[in-house]
C-alpha cells in the first residue's frame, strides 16, 4: 500500500508500485500481491446473533429480583406462585426479543460497496474482475456511471468528475486532475485521487490503485464505526437506577419485616415467606412488560409514519434528545443541483424572483440566449430520468422546462456539428450548432477563463464592447463567496463556419447562473419547532463554509446577520481535548461545522455528550456512519442513505424527510410521560400494598393480602390500567416545552412525594376496611382478608384518574379523555368477577363469598381514596 500518493508526481507513483500502465499486471503478479496484501474488503463486525438478542433481554436488574423471588417460591415449594413469577419473566423478555429481532443485521453494510465488477489492465488486455481480486498496481478504467472500486491515484484522464458526498459529504461534483496536491490537502481537496465507494458522474479516468480493503479511506471509517461504542440510552439509565432503589427498598424492608416478626414470636418460616411476599409488592412485575409494550406500540405507530425504529429503547431516546446534528447534503437539501441565481449585464434574479415574475424575465433578450446556449451546451439525450447525468446539465435542463421551453426542440432547431468537452484545464465546454445557413458557438465554464474569450457583453441596449471584464470577476467572486456554484454562458454567431481551433474566439458574453442544491421545503418550519422545543439543530458537513452558511441561512438555522463563530471549519477543531472554557464555549455555541472529516465528526458527538447532551445524529453516507453509531440516537435516510448508514443507525427515515425526525421526537417525549405517569401509577399501588401488609403484620392484624393475591394485583388490576396510561396520545403542547435535563430522574421528587400520598391514601382505605370487617363486625379472617382485598382493587383501578397534573380538569383530562383507560378498567373488573365464581382461581386466590353488605362496605371505602386523593391534590399536596 502506497503512502500520500496524492503529494507525489504520477510517474513516480507508478514506478514505485513496479508496474507498466500501458499493460497492466501479469496475472501472475495479481496472485502475488494478493496473496500479500489479501483480498480488497472490508474487516467484518460481528452481527449480533439471535441467541445473544435473547440473552440480552434478561439483563435487567428487575428481572434479578424476579428470579430470585421466583426461586425462593419454588424453594419452600409455593409452585404457583414460582411459575406465575416465570411468566412475568418470559413474558417480557419475548416481546423485546422479537420486536429487536425485526432488525437483526443480514449481512454487513459496508461489504456490499466491494461487491462491484471492475475493468481492469491485466497483461495488455481490459478484463472485467470482481473488484474484490482487485491489488494494489491495478490498472482501472473508469467511466461515468461507475463504482470506484478502490483508492486509485488518476494516471489519465477526460473531463473526470465524481461524486464523493457518500465519503465527504461534499455536494458539488468534484472535478478530476492529475496534478500533484500538497501533501497535507483534507480528502475533499485531493483531486488526483479516486475514493472506494464513490461514482463516477462524468468523464473518462484511468488510474492505478494504491490501496485496498481496509487500507482505503472507507475502510478508515469502517475502523471507526466498529470502534465507536453505544452509550445506554437514558430510559435505561433512569430504569436501572429506579430499580436499584428498589431493590435496595425491598431487601431491607424484607429483612427487617422478617426479623421484627421473628422476635414478635412468630414462625421463622412464616416470616419468610411473608418477606417474600412483600418482595413480590415491592417490585413492580408489570414495570418491564408495560413499558416495553408502551415502546413497541411507540415503535408500531411511527412505522406507519415511515420511520423505522431498530430497538425499542431509541423511541424513548429520541423524546430526550437536545441537540440534532444533521448532514447536510440530502438531508437538509435535495441532493440535487438547481439553479438558484441569474445575474445578467442588466438585471438580476434569484429563484424567488422567477417564480413571482416568470413571464416578464422570459421577454428579456439576454435570458433568451442564457437558455439556449444552457440547453445547446449540454449533453442532455431527451431521457427524463437525469440522475445520472452531470448534475451541472441536470439542473440547466430542469430549469428550462420549468418555464415551459422544451430542450428537445431548442436542440432539433439547433443540431450540433461539433464539441469541445469540458476539461479540468481550460475549464470550458464549447458547441458548434447549425440554425438554417448560419452557425452558433455556445460556450459555458468557469467566468475567468469565458471572460478571457470574449469581445463583446449582451445586455437591453443589444450587443456591445465589453469594458468591465474586471468589476465582473469581482462581482461574481463575493457571490461565489456565499456559497453559490457560478458557471458562465457565451456564444457567437456567424455565416461562415468555424474551424474548431477557432470555436472559442471574439465571444459574446451573456451573464451567469448560480447553482445551489436547495434545501427541502419543509426543513425551514421543522427547525423552528425544534427552536420552540428547546432543541439545537447543529448542521455538521464535509462541504464548504460559504455553502453550509447559504443553506444554513435557507432553512432558518443561521439568520443572515449572524456572528462569523456560528460557522466552524474542520481544521480548527484538531483536537477536542485541551480546550480551554472559551474554545469550548465557541464550539458549543456553533451552529455549522464544515469541511468536516468522518472521525472529527464523532469526535463533535462524543464532546456533546460529554457536556451532557442527549445527540441525535442525522445522515446517510458512509461518511456519517461511525457518529450515527456513537449518538445516543443515530438516524439514517432510507431511500438515499447507504446501507452503511442504515446499518448501524437507530432509527431509518423511509420518506427521507427531515420532518419526521420531529414526528420521532414529539412520540418519543409522549412516551416518555406515558411512561413517568405508569411508573407512578405502578408505585403507588405496590407501595400501598407494601404499607399495608406490613403494619398488619406488625399489629397482628388480619393479613390484608396473601402472596398469590398480591401477584394477581400486580399481573391484572395493575398492568391493564398501566398499558392503558402508556397508549395515551399525550399532551398537544409537548413539542413547545424544553428537554429535560439528562441527569433528572424517571421519578423527580416531587413525583416521588404525589406516589407516597397516593399510596398511603389507598393504604388507609385498605386497613380501614380492614379494622372495620376486623373489629366492629367480627367477620371471619378469610372474609376481613377478601374484603381488604377487594378494597385495593378498587382503590388501585381508579388511582389511575390521579395522574393527570392538578392543573388539567378532573373531568376532561388525557386519561378520562382515554378510551385505553376505560377498556382496562372494565377489563380487570370482569376478571375479578371472573375469579370470583371459578372455582380454581378461588382456590388459588384463596376467595370466599361475600355479602351485598360487605360489597357495599367496599365500594365506600374504595371510592372514598379518589376523594381523599383529589382533595389532597387540589389543595397543592401533589403535582
Amino acid at each position: 500500500m502506497m503512502k500520500n500518493p496524492h503529494a507525489i508526481p504520477v510517474t513516480e507513483v507508478v514506478q514505485k508500485m513496479n508496474v507498466n500502465p500501458h499493460t497492466g499486471l501479469s496475472t501472475i503478479e495479481a496472485r502475488k500481491r494478493r496473496a500479500t496484501y489479501g483480498m480488497n474488503r472490508l474487516s467484518e463486525d460481528r452481527t449480533k446473533s439471535a441467541w445473544r438478542i435473547a440473552f440480552e433481554q434478561f439483563l435487567d436488574p428487575i428481572i434479578y429480583v424476579l428470579g430470585v423471588a421466583m426461586i425462593l417460591a419454588f424453594a419452600f415449594q409455593e409452585w404457583v406462585e414460582g411459575f406465575a413469577v416465570l411468566a412475568v419473566i418470559l413474558l417480557t423478555a419475548m416481546i423485546g426479543f422479537f420486536m429487536e429481532l425485526q432488525a437483526v443485521r443480514s449481512v454487513e453494510a459496508l461489504q456490499k460497496i466491494a461487491q462491484t465488477v471492475s475493468n481492469t489492465l491485466r497483461q495488455g488486455k481490459i478484463k472485467s474482475i470482481k473488484a474484490r481480486f482487485l491489488v494494489p498496481g491495478d490498472i482501472i478504467l473508469l467511466q461515468s456511471g461507475d463504482v470506484v472500486p478502490a483508492d486509485a491515484r488518476i494516471i489519465e484522464h477526460r473531463g473526470l468528475a465524481t461524486k464523493e458526498a457518500v465519503l465527504t459529504g461534499e455536494s458539488n461534483q468534484i472535478e478530476k486532475s492529475n496534478d500533484v496536491i500538497p501533501l497535507n490537502s483534507i480528502l475533499a481537496e485531493r483531486k488526483n485521487m479516486l475514493f472506494s465507494g464513490t461514482i463516477i458522474a462524468r468523464g473518462y479516468g484511468k488510474a492505478i490503485v494504491t490501496a485496498i480493503g481496509s487500507n482505503t479511506e472507507i475502510g478508515e471509517i469502517n475502523r471507526l464505526t466498529q470502534k465507536a461504542k453505544k452509550e445506554h440510552s437514558p430510559l435505561e439509565k433512569r430504569l436501572n437506577k429506579l430499580s436499584r432503589w428498589l431493590i435496595l427498598f425491598t431487601l431491607v424492608l424484607a429483612i427487617i419485616i422478617t426479623i421484627s416478626g421473628y422476635f414478635q414470636g412468630r414462625d421463622l418460616f412464616l416470616m419468610v415467606k411473608i418477606g417474600i411476599a412483600l418482595a413480590v409488592a415491592a417490585i413492580p412485575e408489570g414495570l418491564p412488560i408495560v413499558a416495553t409494550i408502551a415502546l413497541a406500540r411507540g415503535m408500531v405507530r411511527l412505522s406507519k409514519q415511515k420511520v423505522i425504529i431498530k430497538k425499542l429503547e431509541a423511541v424513548q431516546t429520541l423524546g430526550e434528545t437536545t441537540i440534532v446534528c444533521t448532514d447536510k447534503t440530502g438531508t437538509l437539501t435535495e441532493d440535487k443541483m438547481s439553479v438558484h441565481h441569474i445575474i445578467l449585464n442588466d438585471n438580476q434574479w434569484t429563484n424567488r424572483d422567477i417564480k413571482t415574475q416568470c413571464d416578464q424575465i422570459k421577454e428579456n433578450d439576454a435570458f433568451k440566449y442564457l437558455i439556449r446556449v444552457a440547453v445547446l451546451c449540454n449533453n442532455y439525450n431527451g431521457e427524463d430520468n437525469l440522475s445520472n447525468g452531470d448534475s451541472i446539465e441536470n439542473a440547466l435542463v430542469d430549469f428550462a422546462k420549468k418555464i415551459d421551453y422544451n430542450p428537445i426542440e431548442i436542440q432539433n432547431k439547433y443540431p450540433r456539428l461539433a464539441e469541445i468537452p469540458f476539461d479540468t484545464d481550460t475549464k470550458i465546454m464549447a458547441t458548434l450548432n447549425r440554425f438554417k445557413n448560419n452557425y452558433i458557438v455556445c460556450v459555458k465554464g468557469a467566468i475567468e477563463q469565458v471572460l478571457s474569450s470574449c469581445k463583446y457583453i449582451l445586455g437591453n441596449n443589444g450587443i456591445q464592447p465589453i469594458k468591465n471584464k474586471n468589476q465582473w470577476n469581482e462581482d461574481i467572486n463575493k457571490f461565489a463567496a456565499t456559497g453559490l456554484r457560478l458557471l458562465a454562458f457565451a456564444y457567437r454567431e456567424t455565416n461562415i463556419k468555424p474551424i474548431e481551433n477557432e470555436l472559442v474566439k471574439d465571444l459574446t458574453f451573456v451573464g451567469c447562473i448560480g447553482f445551489l442544491d436547495p434545501p427541502r421545503e419543509d426543513v425551514k418550519q421543522a427547525i423552528q419547532t425544534y427552536k420552540n422545543a428547546g432543541i439545537k439543530v447543529v448542521m455538521i458537513t464535509g462541504d464548504h463554509p460559504n455553502t453550509a452558511r447559504k443553506i444554513a441561512e435557507e432553512v432558518g438555522l443561521l439568520s443572515i446577520n449572524n456572528s462569523e463563530a456560528s460557522v466552524i471549519r474542520g481544521s480548527e477543531l484538531e483536537s477536542y481535548e485541551g480546550k480551554d472554557e472559551e474554545q469550548e464555549k465557541a464550539i458549543m455555541n456553533a451552529l455549522v461545522f464544515a469541511r468536516m472529516v468522518p472521525s472529527q465528526k464523532l469526535d463533535l458527538v462524543e464532546f456533546y455528550q460529554k457536556h451532557n447532551a442527549v445527540v441525535g445524529m442525522i445522515g446517510d453516507g458512509v461518511n456519517d456512519a461511525p457518529a450515527l453509531k456513537k449518538a445516543d440516537i443515530g438516524i439514517a435516510m432510507g431511500i438515499r442513505g447507504t446501507e452503511a448508514a442504515k446499518e448501524v443507525s437507530d432509527v431509518i427515515l423511509m420518506d427521507d424527510k427531515f420532518t419526521s425526525t420531529e414526528l420521532a421526537i414529539r412520540q418519543g417525549r409522549t412516551i416518555y410521560e406515558n411512561i413517568r405517569h405508569f411508573v407512578v401509577y405502578l408505585l403507588s399501588c405496590n407501595l400501598a400494598e407494601i404499607i399495608a401488609v406490613s403494619i398488619a403484620s406488625l399489629s397482628k392484624l388480619p393479613l390484608p393480602l396473601l402472596p398469590l393475591q398480591i401477584l394477581f394485583l400486580n399481573l391484572v388490576t395493575d398492568v391493564f390500567p398501566a398499558l392503558a396510561l402508556g397508549m395515551g396520545k399525550g399532551d398537544a403542547r409537548i413539542m413547545e416545552q424544553p428537554p429535560r435535563h439528562p441527569d433528572e430522574p424517571i421519578i423527580s421528587k416531587k413525583l416521588w412525594i404525589s406516589t407516597f400520598i397516593y399510596g398511603l391514601s389507598i393504604t388507609a382505605v385498605v386497613l380501614g376496611v380492614t379494622i372495620y370487617a376486623h373489629f366492629i363486625k367480627s367477620w371471619s379472617y378469610e372474609v376481613v382478608n377478601n374484603m381488604a382485598f377487594y378494597t385495593l382493587v378498587l382503590a388501585q383501578l381508579i388511582n389511575v384518574f390521579n395522574m393527570p397534573n392538578r392543573s388539567f380538569s378532573f373531568f376532561k383530562n388525557a386519561v378520562t379523555t382515554n378510551l385505553w383507560v376505560w377498556i382496562a378498567i372494565a377489563l380487570s373488573l370482569l376478571i375479578v368477577v371472573i375469579a370470583y365464581y371459578m372455582p380454581i382461581l378461588q382456590t388459588v386466590l384463596s376467595l370466599v363469598k361475600i355479602t351485598v353488605e360487605q360489597f357495599i362496605i367496599v365500594c365506600v371505602f374504595g371510592m372514598s381514596s379518589l376523594l381523599l386523593i383529589q382533595l389532597i391534590k387540589r389543595l397543592g399536596g401533589t403535582v
